[in-house]
């Protein structure tokens, strides 16, 4: 005898984003009835109805796995252009750059870094947000 049985009460089940999405797409199918495919899947139709609303605003999407995100490679560009056409050399700077760097995950994080950085800690700090 499990402990459902005994509490009265169902364990909540965490589905992933991919399986609410084929449940909401199942929905907005010509006649379908939302409360027939909740039964089916095992949800609450509330729960389905609630998905939709989120699906409708956009609210609703998959997240990228690891084998799907990666790190845009960037570039920096010390000389411009009019030194490039001209040939003349640009001098080393003595002093590290100023400047600031953000980075937004939307709803995840903010990263914003001023002055000279480390690119060893920043590829650090990148790599764990996108675990």
């Amino acid at each position: 005898m499990d402990g459902t049985a005994l509490s009265g009460r169902k364990r909540r089940v965490f589905r992933r984003v991919e399986e609410k999405l084929r449940i909401v797409k199942l929905t907005l199918e010509p006649g379908a009835s939302v409360a027939n495919i909740a039964l089916t899947n095992g949800v609450n139709a509330n729960q389905v109805f609630r998905w939709k609303r989120q699906y409708e605003r956009g609210e609703l999407r998959p997240r990228r796995s690891k084998s799907g995100s990666a790190l845009v490679p960037v570039t920096i560009d010390r000389e411009p252009e009019a030194l490039r056409q001209a040939g003349t050399p640009t001098p080393a700077p003595a002093l590290p750059p100023a400047g600031s760097v953000t980075i937004e995950f939307p709803g995840r994080a903010l990263l914003s870094i001023e002055g000279a950085a480390d690119p060893a800690v920043i590829r650090a700090v990148l790599e764990s947000l996108a675990r």
